[in-house]
């Protein structure tokens, strides 16, 4: 898990320092930075695949090695902060410990991986990984030695494996390595649900894991079915979340047995093309979290779309017992205030309100706990008072 994030010179993110949780909420108006949050993470899924710092920001076409992957907005020309005192380069730096308890090891190992990149020149000046009381590699060091300095890393440690092990002690964690970062980078699960591609007969059998936009999703409610005991959890959480009485789910075939969702209310079963976005989209977010193969990192774009604001509660619940139980990271953005009512104090530290500065196009993100008198003035007036009414902006 991703513990602590430092961003600079990314976008909007001028100099950004967040500690994480296993639950984050990024919370703000239109064009605050939220977004640009997320490309970030964006970029370590696609150093992660192995892919050069040209392809991560410019996009790289469908191959037989790799699907569609698509560029950050904007590409290269648009990935660097740029004013007067700020430097050409845009720098990553995360920190988290190990998920997992070595045989080896009393406690759960931390690691560092850094990585500085020229957008303009398109490639990695700077990188360091480290593995505490397990190894340290830098590439200004020359260790491993390559000549495309656009490979990050993370990128080609498989192909270098056997050189980095005749390199290591003797005493040499296994799986603690390079390349135990670059699958969890690379395990990510970027969701943005396309209504179309959730509406479609799927045209693969049962799957552990559904398209970014949705791709498959029935064959995942077909995986899912196979499961008594995870059926009837994904149910529980669907009847709650809906306002609908929910009988069932399933899926319907098509002339060639391909899988189409289905819900069943009242006795009556509705295909998906009858199912209004809305529900089609809770249905398949709440599905994410039954994926039988689970993203270590997962993020959600304004998560209250399709769900009724009496059920954001319950939404809120369902991302922390899930994501803890399963051991994949939430990041989150919204626009709803009333998900700031639900909120436990505990859950401040990791719900960051993000603000830009109109004199210098900078956002600046921060815990709401380290709002000055947040604490104190959220007890008096419901904290989506003070956010629909402009309050935070004022304390920015």
């Amino acid at each position: 898990m991703i513990e602590r994030i430092v961003i600079e010179n990314f976008k909007s993110l001028r100099s950004v320092d967040l500690t994480l949780g296993r639950v984050n909420l990024f919370v703000g108006t239109n064009a605050s930075g939220k977004s640009n949050f997320l490309e970030a993470l964006r970029v370590l899924e696609g150093i992660g695949n192995g892919f050069t710092i040209g392809e991560i920001l410019n996009g790289k076409p469908r191959s037989a090695t790799n699907e569609v992957w698509e560029g950050v907005r904007g590409g290269k020309a648009y990935t660097c902060f740029s004013d007067k005192t700020s430097m050409n380069e845009t720098r990553i730096k995360v920190y988290g410990r190990l998920e997992y308890l070595p045989p080896s090891k009393s406690v759960l190992p931390k690691w560092e991986y850094r990585i500085h990149f020229s957008s303009d020149k398109l490639i990695v000046t700077d990188e360091n990984i480290v593995m505490e009381n397990t190894f340290s590699y830098s590439l200004k060091e020359g260790f491993p030695k390559r000549d495309n300095l656009s490979l990050p890393l993370l990128g080609v440690f498989s192909n270098i494996a056997r050189e980095v092990s005749q390199a290591l002690p003797d005493d040499f964690l296994i799986g603690a390595s390079p390349d135990l970062l670059s699958k969890l980078f690379s395990n990510s699960q970027c969701i943005a649900f396309d209504p179309k591609k959730l509406r479609e007969y799927s045209l693969v059998g049962r799957i552990q894991r559904m398209g970014n936009r949705g791709e498959n999703f029935a064959s995942l409610i077909e995986s899912i079915c196979q499961d008594e005991k995870t059926k009837g959890a994904y149910l529980a959480w669907l009847r709650e979340l809906r306002p609908e009485e929910v009988d069932d789910i399933g899926t319907l075939s098509g002339a060639l047995g391909e899988p189409m969702f289905m819900l069943r209310e009242n006795g009556r079963e509705f295909p998906a093309p009858v199912l209004s976005d809305g529900t089609l989209r809770f249905a398949a977010l709440t599905a994410a979290f039954f994926q039988p193969d689970m993203p270590d990192i997962m993020t959600i774009e304004e998560i209250e779309n399709g769900i009724h604001a009496s059920r954001v509660q319950l939404l809120l619940e369902l991302f922390r017992t899930q994501a803890e139980y399963r051991k994949t990271q939430i990041f989150a953005t919204t626009h709803s205030p009333a998900i700031l009512d639900w909120l436990q104090e505990e859950d401040y530290k990791t719900t960051f309100l993000c603000a830009r500065d109109e004199s210098t196009g900078e956002s600046r993100i921060r815990p709401l706990a380290d709002i000055p008198q947040f604490m104190n003035v959220s007890k008096k007036t419901p904290a989506s008072e003070l956010f629909s009414e402009g309050w935070f902006e004022a304390t920015s």
